[in-house]
C-alpha cells in the first residue's frame, strides 16, 4: 500500500515541486500564456482523446458528469450559507469555495490512482467543473451574467464533439485521434507544473481567515465526495475518482478572475497557495481512503 500511494502522489508532488523551484529562482515563466496554451490546447485535446480513446465508458463518464453537477450544486449552497453567517461577500469567496481544482491536481492523481480509465472518469468531472467556473465563476467575480465566457472557450466543445462519438458509438479518423493525444499529452504536466509556480509567486495574507475557508473547502469536498460516493452507490473506481475531484483544493483561476475583476485577489491568492499546501498535506490520507 505505501508503494501505491508513493507511485500515485510522487509524479504530481514532483511535477508541482519543478515549478515551485523553478519560479523560486527567477526563472521566465508567462502563467498567462501557459495557461491559455493548456485552456485553448491542451485540455480540449485531452479530453476529446481521452473520451474517445477508452471504449465502452460512455455510461459512467456521463454518470460522473451528472454527479459533478450535484456535487458543485451543493457546495455552492452550503458555501453561500456559510458566506452569509460569516457576513463575507459572496462575488469575491462563493466561486473558490465552491469549485475544486479538479484539472491541475485531481486529473493527475485520478491518472496515476486508477489508470486511463480513471482519468476518463475524472475528465468527466473536470468538464462540467471547468465549464460551470468559466460561467458561473465569471459572473460571481464580475457581477455580470454572460454566456461569452463558456461561448469562447473550447473545452466544452471538445466535450460536446467527444460525446457524440461516445453516444453514436464511432471512432474518429485517425490522424484525428493521433494528433488530439499528442497535444493532450502537455496538458496534465504543464498543468501541475503551472500550479507549482503560481504557489511559489503568490503570497498569504489573513492568515487566520484563509486558513478558514481552505479548511471550509477540502472538508467539505471530501465528506461531500464521500457521501455523494455512497448515495450514487459507486464502487471502486468510480467512487475513488468521485472522492479525488471533490475534495481537491481551491483553483488556480479563481485567482485570475479574482485579479482581472479586482475582487480581492491577494486574499484569492492566499486561499489557493493555503488551500493547496494543505491538500498535499493531506493527500497521502485522501489517496489511502480511495485505493
Amino acid at each position: 500500500m505505501l508503494l501505491e500511494l508513493f507511485n500515485t502522489i510522487f509524479p504530481v508532488a514532483a511535477c508541482a515541486g519543478l515549478g515551485y523551484l523553478w519560479a523560486r529562482f527567477d526563472q521566465p515563466f508567462d502563467t498567462r500564456i501557459v495557461t491559455r496554451l493548456v485552456g485553448h490546447i491542451g485540455a480540449p485535446c485531452l479530453i476529446f482523446s481521452t473520451m474517445v480513446g477508452i471504449e465502452g465508458m460512455s455510461g459512467q463518464i456521463a454518470e460522473m458528469a451528472l454527479s459533478a453537477v450535484v456535487a458543485l450544486l451543493t457546495f455552492a449552497a452550503f458555501s453561500a450559507i456559510i458566506l452569509y453567517f460569516a457576513k463575507l461577500p459572496y462575488r469575491t469567496f462563493l466561486a473558490p469555495i465552491t469549485f475544486p481544482n479538479a484539472g491541475n491536481i485531481g486529473l493527475p492523481l485520478c491518472l496515476f490512482a486508477f489508470g486511463e480509465e480513471g482519468l476518463a472518469l475524472g475528465i468527466g468531472f473536470f468538464a462540467v467543473s471547468a465549464s460551470a467556473q468559466l460561467i458561473f465563476g465569471q459572473w460571481l467575480f464580475s457581477g455580470f451574467p454572460t454566456p461569452l465566457p463558456l461561448l469562447k472557450a473550447p473545452i466544452p466543445y471538445a466535450v460536446a464533439i467527444g460525446a457524440i462519438f461516445l453516444a453514436t458509438d464511432t471512432q474518429p479518423p485517425e490522424f484525428i485521434y493521433n494528433t488530439t493525444d499528442l497535444l493532450g499529452g502537455f496538458a496534465i504536466p504543464l498543468m501541475t507544473f503551472t500550479l507549482g509556480v503560481s504557489l511559489a509567486r503568490l503570497k498569504v495574507v489573513r492568515f487566520s481567515r484563509t486558513l478558514t475557508l481552505s479548511l471550509l473547502r477540502l472538508g467539505m469536498g471530501a465528506a461531500g465526495g464521500f457521501g455523494f460516493a455512497e448515495l450514487f452507490g459507486y464502487e471502486g473506481m468510480q467512487r475513488g475518482v468521485l472522492i479525488i475531484q471533490c475534495s481537491m483544493p481551491i483553483a488556480v483561476f479563481n485567482y485570475l478572475f479574482a485579479s482581472y475583476y479586482e475582487r480581492d485577489p491577494e486574499e484569492v491568492a492566499s486561499l489557493v497557495v493555503l488551500s493547496s499546501a494543505l491538500a498535499f498535506l493531506l493527500m497521502p490520507l485522501l489517496i489511502y481512503a480511495v485505493l
